[in-house]
């Protein structure tokens, strides 16, 4: 006795064959992972009806770091480096957001220089990180050429980032009132050349990537988000834009120097693992814009706010700043102590919006420290989109969120 055929695999089969086959659905549990080249820091149990994903439970936690509970025993200062960890690829918007909160509690006013080279560095670090995410992309669905290339583009901006902050990747660029270091003519002239070399590039990209017709075989009307799930599920970032939902929070509640900058924000309505691919490669080009306009246009000044730059011994000022542009932390940020009070933050990470609420009890400690990354948000998202899906497909919708295990875990 021959059943029916249960997905249009099976029919095209029958058809092509001529062929009686009994179709028996096998029904069964997978384990994906841990493994870090696979499933990265976390466990993918898949649920299949044949080879149709019906749930998938995911087992977080591999990489979980306790920075919200370690900040409650860590000064101000100290927890910079701590912030950045679980997303070391966007340390920038990690260190960024919490020092926002923490500069709102205090009540300090930020140079308008300073404020120019905090969009500079999260641009630049904006960029390697969609890059970072395109190359892991890229070899999930077998494409070796586009992990390569990721990781290699990546190289030049990981490098002026180096050139500015003194760090590679997690930076401790931005402190309270301002920023470390200045930026100089050479590393401007970097930044241009690698502009330069990143716009050529943008179209290879395109050519022997996202117009390979392998590769949109497996993008391409997978892992669908209509704008209202994408809404109630709690995308944010550039899974929230591909599918059809204008919002930024560089646009929306502006911080930084973005209110005096000119880009768009690229919106697709597919809502595919395509379009999500697409929207971080059109983000690269309006971060390029940004970086151009912030080397023609960022205004002289000072990099520190006035409150806490004089405490600077003359000596000091004189030998660091002067000399080389840069900042020696001056005794107050050893063990300063903010009002009491709370305050939440917003900006807009790599991943999509990152949100920090701070608590002080006046102590030189943090009393509370939450941290909301995009990563979390996309734990639920990712779950929802595979339900339905095919198991081969498991990995381009995993890849196309650009889901980083130790940012979720925090």
């Amino acid at each position: 006795m021959t059943s029916q055929p249960q997905n249009e695999a099976q029919e095209q089969l029958l058809a092509a064959t001529g062929m009686s086959v009994e179709f028996i659905p096998v029904q069964g549990e997978l384990n994906v992972g841990p493994q870090h080249p696979g499933s990265g820091h976390m466990r993918i149990f898949v649920k299949l009806n044949g080879d149709i994903i019906e749930d998938v439970d995911l087992d977080v936690g591999y990489v979980h770091r306790t920075v919200e509970k370690l900040s409650e025993n860590r000064n101000y200062m100290h927890l910079i480096p701590l912030v950045e960890r679980p997303a070391i690829l966007d340390s920038i918007h990690m260190n960024l957001g919490y020092i926002i909160a923490v500069e709102k509690i205090l009540g300090v006013d930020v140079p308008e220089r300073a404020q120019y080279l905090r969009s500079f560095a999260a641009e630049v670090n904006r960029i390697a990180s969609h890059l970072y995410g395109l190359g892991i992309l890229s070899i999930f669905l077998g494409h070796s050429t586009g992990f390569m290339w990721g990781f290699g583009d990546r190289e030049v901006w990981v490098t002026i980032l180096e050139a500015l902050t003194g760090a590679r990747v997690t930076n401790s660029y931005v402190i309270p009132g301002g920023v470390r270091r200045d930026i100089s003519q050479e590393i401007k002239d970097m930044t241009l050349k690698a502009i330069s070399y990143q716009r050529r590039r943008l179209e290879d990209w395109k050519k022997i990537f996202f117009y390979n017709p392998s590769i949109r075989a497996r993008l391409e009307n997978v892992g669908v988000m209509s704008k209202e799930n994408a809404i109630k599920w709690g995308a944010v970032g550039p899974n929230l834009r591909a599918s059809g939902v204008y919002y930024d929070v560089r646009k929306i509640e502006p911080y930084g120097a973005y209110d005096k900058l000119d880009f768009e924000i690229p919106v697709y309505k597919e809502g595919d693992g395509l379009a999500r691919g697409l929207v971080r490669l059109e983000e690269i080009e309006q971060s390029m814009r940004i970086l151009e306009q912030i080397i023609k246009n960022i205004p002289e000044g000072n990099i520190l706010s006035d409150r806490f730059f004089k405490q600077i011994p003359p000596t000091r000022l004189k030998k660091y700043w002067e000399t080389y542009r840069r900042i020696v932390l001056p005794g107050y940020y050893a063990s300063f102590r903010p009002p009491k009070g709370e305050a939440i933050s917003r900006v807009e990470a790599g991943r999509g919006e990152l949100v920090y609420y701070v608590v002080s009890d006046g102590s030189p400690k943090p009393y509370r420290l939450r941290m909301i990354t995009p990563s979390y948000r996309s734990i639920y998202v990712f779950k929802e989109l595979c339900k339905g899906s095919r198991y081969a497909d498991l990995v381009s919708i995993y890849g196309s969120l650009d889901y980083f295990p130790p940012e979720a875990d925090r």
